[in-house]
């Protein structure tokens, strides 16, 4: 990531409130990226204002109408935090209250069928070769693919160093994971070679990169843009149209992955409640443990 220089009266101290979450191992990449932002608002709408006032964090609620409310709580927890942050250092600012949003639009996971994911990884496979981004064909088959058989989240895909990837015994690290704990998982032998593959053609394009999955410009791909490779080849699938219910998300590959992972176990007559919080180690989840 660039170096972000803030332009606001908050700037100092936003500054040191992401060094003191990095310096006790929060990556906290997402959360900087949310602050330089509001830095950018501070500094346009409140130039001259040196604490966290309560009209400063109402006009970042509110300046995206029609908001999700799941991104707004995105936006807004760094906000909390840095509010905080101010309090607990002894300086005056607004905490926003833990109400805000009063509400989260709950999402009912869909697993993918069989058939669904034969229809889609087809259609990816089959992604033209762009003269505007030349390793657009190659990152889309791969990426999604590490999404569905190792279960990542979108961001952790995406953002993905090509020093965490170990294309030699396919261990990958996952550095920044919900709650910013990081974890080590391995690949399978078939997704190993996947991955070799793959890097042998990046490499013809940018012979020195950062991100194992690289952009036009060598860096790390956005979230929208994941969302909009998933719906570009899936919403014109047939087995697309015959879906009910909520419209499927990139995140549902990970539910798939987990639900057919314990699907297999309990066909192989596997101990289910014993291996389950390796599963959830394995995916960097906290969950609860299955009962009798």
């Amino acid at each position: 990531m660039s170096e972000h220089i803030f332009k606001s009266r908050l700037g100092p101290h936003l500054e040191t409130f992401i060094a003191q979450k990095q310096s006790v191992g929060f990556p906290y990449q997402s959360s900087a990226r949310i602050l330089y932002h509001f830095d950018e608002m501070v500094f346009e709408y409140f130039p001259d204002v040196e604490s966290l006032t309560k009209e400063i964090v109402d006009k970042w609620i509110h300046c995206k109408p029609n908001e999700h409310p799941n991104g707004l709580l995105r936006r807004i927890t760094p906000i909390r935090q840095f509010g905080k942050y101010l309090h607990a250092i002894g300086h005056e600012a607004y905490i926003l209250p833990g109400n805000i949003p009063n509400k989260q639009l709950q999402y009912e996971a869909h697993i993918f069928t069989t058939k669904e994911l034969q229809a889609f990884f087809h259609a990816i496979d089959s992604c033209p070769v762009s003269p505007f981004s030349p390793a657009r064909c190659y990152v889309i088959p791969v990426l999604f693919r590490l999404l569905y058989c190792c279960g990542l989240r979108s961001s952790e895909a995406r953002l993905l160093n090509i020093t965490d990837v170990n294309l030699t015994n396919g261990q990958i690290l996952i550095r920044e994971s919900k709650g910013w704990k990081a974890r080590i998982l391995f690949m399978s032998p078939d997704l190993l070679e996947v991955c070799r593959e793959y890097n042998q053609n990046i490499e013809k394009i940018f012979p020195i990169r950062q991100a194992f999955f690289p952009n036009i410009s060598g860096e790390f791909y956005n979230k929208s843009t994941i969302g909009h490779w998933f719906h570009e080849f899936w919403d014109n699938l047939f087995e697309a149209q015959l879906v009910t219910g909520n419209s499927p998300r990139v995140h549902d590959f990970r539910h798939t992955y987990a639900v057919h992972r314990l699907n297999s176990w309990i066909r192989e007559n596997e101990n289910v409640k014993g291996l389950y919080p390796y599963l959830s180690e394995y995916m960097g989840q906290q969950v609860a443990p299955i009962s009798n």
